[in-house]
Formats: C-alpha cells, structure tokens, sequence
C-alpha cells in the first residue's frame, strides 16, 4: 500500500507539467535516473505518456484554434494599406513570376537567367485530338503488333543517322549549361532508349562522347565552335547552330561563371570571360555560309549536315536559304524552348510558337516539292507523348526533348537539395551540387522516360489500326475550335 501510494506521489511530481517534454525535464530536475525506478513506477510512468499526449493535444489545438482566428480576424478586419493580404492581390494582378523577377531585378541590378524555360501558355496542340476510323470498317491492331517507331535523319545523306524512336536529347551545352555529369548521364540515357544525344554549343566533352550511342555535334557560335577533324570524324549527325527557342544573338559568360574544366577545354586563361558570337567562327556575312558549308561537308564524310534555328516569323526565308545551302535536316525551336543560360524577355517574348512553326515549315517544304528529301526536327514545348505525335502526324520527322529527360534526369534525387534549392543545382555546371548526381540512376530515368513515352505513343498508333509512325497524317486528328482548323488545316470537329 506504502509502494502504490509512493508511486502515485512520485508521479503526482513528475506531472506538475504535463507535456512529455515535461516529464523528462521533471526527472531530470530531480536527479532521477531511469535505472533507479522501480519496476511499478516504471509502468505507471510509460502508462500515462498517452493521458499527457492526448491533454497536450487538446491544450495544442485550443492555442492554434485561438491564433488562427487571430490571424483571420486581422486579415479580414484591417484595411488593405495595413493588411498582408495586399500581397495576395499583388500575386493576382502582376503574377508571382513577374513579382519574383521584379525583386530579382532590384537584387541583382544586371540581367537574370532563368533557368526553365517561359510559363506562357501559347496556343498548342490541346484543342487536337486524335479521331479514330469508322470502328464497325476498321479494327484496331491487337495488343502484340510491333510498332515501326524507327526514323531516319538525313536520308539524302550518304550516311544518314537512324534512330529507334523519334525523340531525340536536345542540345544543352557542356559547361555553358550543364555539369559533365549531367551530360553523360544524358548520353547513357539516350543510348539505353535506343536515340540519339547532342553535343550542345559547349566544349566537346569527350567522356559524354564515350557514352553515347548516336551522337549529334553542333557546330556552335564560340571560338571552339568549328570543332576538330577527329571530332567530326567520330560523330554521326553535324549540326550548324544559328539559334534557339529561348536564346538567340549574343552574351557574355563572366570569370566567375566558367570554371575548371571547361574553361580548359575552352582555351580560356585565367580570370577571362568569354562572349557568345554572332555566328560560327569565320562567318561574318551573307556571303560566308557557302564557304562554312562546302568545309564541313568535306570534313563530315557523308554524315548528314542540319541547321538549328529559332523559328521567327521570317521562317519561310530561313527555310529557302538552308535549302540552298544544302543542309540535309532543319532544326526548328519554337518560343516555348527553354534555355539554362537566357533571360526571361528572350524566352517570353521572342519567336513564334512550336505548332506555328511546325505548319509553316511542312507546307513551305511541300510547296518547293522537296519534303521527303529534307528531315524536320521540332522542339519547344513537347512534354508529353500526346503533343509529339500529333506533331509527327502533322509532319514533324522527330522532335528534341530538352525539359523532359532533364526532369527525369534528378527524379529520386530531389531530396539531395528540395527544399533548400532547385533541383536543377544537380545538373547545372556552375553548382556546387552537380557532383551529388548519381550519373547511373540519371540515366535509368532519362532511358525510362523516353520508353514509357514511346510505349504510349505505340498503344495511340494501333488504336488507329496502323503499326508505324510513318502512317501517322493529318486525316488522323480533329480540330476542337475554329483557330486550330485554320491553323493546321484539319478537319473541325463540329
């Protein structure tokens, strides 16, 4: 009877608060230690740990309950001039991306890099959908056919470059963009799906050649823009870079913004930045692309040559003019193209949407009777397999995939930086992140991507009751408005 009342007493003291955090400072004050209590003490003690959380609890919620309608009653009571919530309908009028560039612009007082691409949503491939054939006449393709998802780039060339899929890694330059992890990450994904990866306008990365299974070099717009003989000799696609979607003219790249390896691999001494040219080197005219031209196709030895352009609304004249050059492919990025190097007017405001582009240079092509003898390659703004087969079915030969296999690059790695910074410090050069990449899962997730894309692309392609990409037309899809129909000259859907 004494131990029960002894115990009851002992905790009596322990609970003078009643939080667990409580008990332990309570033992604490007294000098307890836990292996000088009884066994009995012991259980009472552990048994009312659930009575302390539940007071706690009810204690907890009263206080939140009191300081949320706190906050409410000063939100709703105070006037704008006083009230936070001015901030909200800052938000809603300006937009937090203006906002926050806003605020970026008076930090920094220079330009800003966004590094994702433009949040605009231009008019796009939403309001196409694919239609299928009279369903009683024509079935579809049991589960089991093989799809021909193969294309060839090129196919005037002597030796054209042929993929397994129509998606290519876009150009992201070494050292300008991305860490070399990052980009033979890329190259090991690309190889794994069965596609091809692209040099980018940085310094040729020999490691990331090493990984890749097709390779596309661009010919780029920086004093090692002209690549070496051995360079070109070893890749299976040239391509002359005249622009992008999201960055197009000149820029600078500071001391600070390039260091290591890659300012080696460009040839800068110490302590010297570095700007972009205004086209490869030893082009400063008109006059000058024929001479650049007739070089490289000696030098490429029957690979194919293509172009890289943003798409402006003179698309037509850069079209005939890449034409008569001779180039083999035409490149062409739409404004929703992203950069990891470009400023948020460039990427906003400049160009012409992806689809836009897409309808003029197909029926530009086809009005000069050359269509099949010239491969287009779309990009800017593909995200999904439902926006890159409807481009495929409009005429698009392949499309370059930038955002997408850089997003599936960092999954599962996230963690290694969220919530402190962007996932996209994983993969930038200049971070002191990118050596956190863990370069095998990068490209398990870059080849996952790609397939899981493709599968879904073939599971569209024989419920149409067709088993290769090369069937895919416009006959295929319907317009949901007037603008769209106008635009692609496809059936409306009313």
């Amino acid at each position: 009877m004494n131990k029960k009342r002894g115990s009851c007493s002992f905790l009596a003291k322990i609970f003078s608060g009643i939080s667990i955090s409580g008990i332990v400072g309570q033992l604490k004050q007294r000098g307890i230690n836990k292996n000088e209590l009884n066994s009995n003490q012991k259980r009472i003690l552990l048994g009312s740990i659930p009575f302390a959380y539940f007071a706690l609890k009810t204690i907890v919620r009263k206080l939140t309950q009191k300081e949320i309608g706190d906050v409410l009653k000063t939100l709703t009571t105070d006037e704008y001039s006083k009230n936070m919530m001015e901030i909200w309908t800052g938000f809603r009028r300006a937009g937090i991306d203006n906002i926050l560039e806003i605020n970026l612009r008076a930090t920094q007082g220079t330009v800003i890099n966004r590094p994702v691409g433009t949040s605009k949503q231009f008019v796009g491939y939403d309001n196409l959908m694919f239609t299928k054939p009279p369903q009683l006449k024509k079935l579809p393709k049991p589960g089991d056919t093989p799809v021909d998802m193969k294309v060839t780039i090129g196919s005037k060339a002597d030796r054209p470059l042929i993929t397994n899929i129509p998606l290519l890694i876009s150009g992201m330059a070494y050292g300008v963009a991305l860490s070399e992890s990052a980009k033979i990450a890329l190259a090991k994904g690309a190889k794994k799906a069965g596609t091809s990866t692209n040099s980018g306008e940085g310094p040729y990365l020999r490691e990331e050649h090493r990984e890749a299974g097709k390779y596309i070099l661009q010919i780029s717009q920086w004093p090692w823009g002209l690549r070496t003989d051995e360079e070109i000799a070893s890749a299976d696609m040239l391509e002359v870079q005249i622009s992008q979607g999201a960055q197009s003219g000149s820029f600078y790249l500071a001391p600070d913004e390039v260091k290591g390896k890659a300012r080696e691999l460009m040839g800068l001494p110490h302590n010297q930045g570095i700007s972009r040219l205004i086209a490869p080197p030893g082009v400063n005219s008109e006059k000058d692309w024929p001479i650049l031209i007739n070089d490289l196709r000696r030098r490429a030895k029957g690979i194919p040559i293509g172009v890289k352009m943003m798409a402006t609304n003179s698309l037509e004249e850069d079209l005939a003019v890449a034409i008569d050059l001779g180039f083999d492919v035409i490149a062409i990025d739409g404004a929703q193209g992203s950069a990891l190097v470009s400023n948020p007017t460039m990427q906003d405001d400049f160009g012409i949407p992806s689809l836009h582009a897409l309808v003029r240079a197909v029926r530009y092509l086809r009005e000069r009777g050359i269509r099949d003898q010239i491969s287009l390659i779309v990009s800017g703004g593909y995200f999904n397999p439902g926006s890159c087969l409807k481009a495929l079915a409009l005429g698009a030969d392949a499309i370059y995939l930038g955002t997408v296999p850089l997003y599936a690059l960092v999954n599962k790695q996230h963690k290694k930086v969220i919530p402190w910074e962007p996932a996209t410090t994983l993969v930038s050069y200049s971070s002191k992140n990118n050596k956190k990449l863990d370069i095998n899962l990068g490209a398990e997730r870059v080849a996952n991507v790609l397939r899981s894309m493709v599968v879904e692309m073939e599971q569209v392609i024989r419920a149409l009751g067709k088993s290769s990409i090369k069937e895919l037309n416009p006959d295929d899809l319907v317009a949901l408005d007037d603008f769209s129909a106008e635009l692609t000259g496809v059936k409306r859907v009313y």
